[in-house]
C-alpha cells in the first residue's frame, strides 16, 4: 500500500531552502551593483561599510541599503535615479 519515497526527488524543504537562498544571492548581487552605481554620492569608506554590511549580514544589509544608504546618496545629486 504505502509505496517507498523517490530518493532521487528532494524533499520540499530542500526545495524552499534552494529558493531562498538564490533570492538572497540575487538581493546582495542587485545590493553591491547599486553601490557601485551610486559610488559618485558615496566616499570610499561609506561604500565600504555599506559593502561589508551586505556581505556579512545580507538581508538587514542590502534592505537597509535599499531603504536608506540609496535614498541618502541622491539627496545631494538632482540627477541620481530615484
Amino acid at each position: 500500500m504505502d509505496e517507498p519515497p523517490n530518493l532521487m526527488m528532494p524533499a520540499t524543504y530542500d526545495i524552499v531552502w534552494s529558493v531562498v537562498v538564490v533570492l538572497v544571492i540575487v538581493l546582495v548581487a542587485t545590493s553591491l551593483i547599486s553601490i557601485a552605481r551610486s559610488a559618485k554620492g558615496l566616499t570610499a569608506s561609506q561604500a565600504l561599510v555599506w559593502a561589508l554590511l551586505i556581505i556579512f549580514v545580507p538581508i538587514i544589509g542590502a534592505v537597509a541599503w535599499f531603504a536608506i544608504g540609496r535614498r541618502s546618496t541622491s539627496n545631494g545629486n538632482p540627477d541620481a535615479d530615484h
